[in-house]
């Protein structure tokens, strides 16, 4: 008998308000030229996930620094971001996440840490490599087209042998 699943409906973008504002349109097309994007969409994702996280940081920042909210929430989100590399160790305060740029979290990714390594001779070769999977990350799989990106803090790759 089939187990039915749940599908979480959320969306994990916003597009902007204004859809043909010149700076950002330049800035997005910078971003996606730099980093090897797909499209804007994974831009405007990024740029998602950083304010859902500087929101969360912001609130915390309102309340009491003894409030056990601020303590256990704000330990746990700078836990989170340092653990996927965003964030140094040396930085372990909420003043801090408001300071973060959509860059930091694009430097994270698997296509990006690639190519900076010198396995791909471009961004988009990395890119391409990662999606044939000549370029795996060990922990887990490769994560399709559909899924959200892989940030990574210490990279342990698998690079598969093409001749084999």
């Amino acid at each position: 008998m089939p187990v039915a699943r749940t599908w979480v409906c959320s969306k994990t973008y916003v597009t902007p308000r204004r859809p043909f504002e010149k700076s950002r349109l330049d800035q997005e097309l910078k971003l996606i030229g730099e980093y090897g994007l797909r499209n804007k969409r994974e831009v405007w994702r990024v740029k998602f996930t950083l304010a859902k996280i500087r929101k969360a940081a912001r609130e915390l920042l309102t309340l009491d620094e003894k409030d056990a909210r601020r303590l256990f929430e704000g330990n746990a989100l700078l836990r989170r971001l340092v653990r996927i590399g965003v964030l140094d160790e040396g930085k372990m305060k909420l003043d801090y996440i408001l300071g973060l740029k959509v860059e930091d979290f694009l430097e994270r990714r698997l296509q990006t840490q690639v190519f900076k390594l010198g396995l791909a001779k471009s961004i988009h070769h990395a890119r391409v490599l990662i999606r044939q999977r000549h370029i795996r990350h060990v922990m887990g799989h490769c994560p399709s087209e559909g899924e959200p990106d892989v940030h990574l803090q210490c990279l342990p790759l698998f690079i598969s042998d093409t001749n084999s």
